[in-house]
C-alpha cells in the first residue's frame, strides 16, 4: 500500500475512532464490572478495530461496528474469566449488550447534554467535582481541599448532581420540542 494511502487510512480511522470511542468505551463499561478491565477490554477492542479497518466500508455506521466488535471481546473476556464468581453469565451480558445498544441514541444525547451542563458549572466547581469522581479520589483531601467537612463536602456532590441532572433534562427537553 503507498505511504499516502496509508496515511489516509490511518487518519479516516482515528477521526472515526475518536468521535466514537466514548460511546464504544461507555458501552464497554457497561457490560464489564471494573475500569480497569474494561480499559483493557477496550484496548484490545482498539487493535481489532485497527485490525480490520479495511473490512469496513465508507459510509457505514464505525460505532455499530465498534460496538459489535466489543461485544465479541466482552465475551471473550468472560469465557477467560470465567471461573471469576463476580463475572456475568455471557446470557446476561448480551441482554444488556443489545439494551445497550437500543438504548445509544438516547445516552449520547445525554452525554452531550452533560458536557454542556458541566462546561456551565464555574471553573472551579468543575474542578472540584472532576478531582472528586477520579477513580482514585481521595474525599477527604478534596473536601479539605474545598473548605468543607466531609458530610459537607458530600452534600454539595448531592447538590451539583441535582444540578446537572436538572440541567441535563432541560437540555434534552428543549431539543426534543424544537
Amino acid at each position: 500500500m503507498p505511504a499516502e494511502d496509508n496515511q489516509n487510512r490511518h487518519q479516516k480511522f482515528l477521526r472515526a475512532f475518536t468521535t466514537h470511542e466514548p460511546a464504544v468505551r461507555a458501552f464497554v463499561r457497561r457490560l464489564v464490572p471494573s475500569r480497569t478491565d474494561a480499559d483493557d477490554v477496550l484496548q484490545e477492542v482498539s487493535i481489532v478495530l485497527w485490525e480490520k479497518f479495511d473490512e469496513f466500508h465508507a459510509g457505514a455506521d464505525f460505532k455499530a461496528w465498534a460496538c459489535g466488535i466489543a461485544r465479541f471481546k466482552v465475551l471473550a473476556w468472560l469465557r477467560d474469566k470465567g471461573r471469576d464468581r463476580l463475572v456475568l453469565n455471557t446470557d446476561v451480558v448480551e441482554l444488556i449488550a443489545a439494551d445497550s445498544l437500543r438504548d445509544e441514541p438516547h445516552l449520547q444525547k445525554q452525554r452531550i447534554a452533560l458536557e454542556s451542563c458541566f462546561e456551565k458549572v464555574p471553573a472551579a466547581e468543575r474542578k472540584l467535582l472532576t478531582r472528586a469522581y477520579q477513580a482514585d479520589a481521595n474525599i477527604r483531601e478534596t473536601a479539605a481541599t474545598s473548605g468543607r467537612s466531609i458530610g459537607g463536602f458530600y452534600q454539595w456532590l448531592y447538590r451539583m448532581r441535582q444540578t446537572l441532572l436538572e440541567c441535563v433534562r432541560r437540555t434534552i427537553a428543549q431539543e426534543t420540542s424544537a
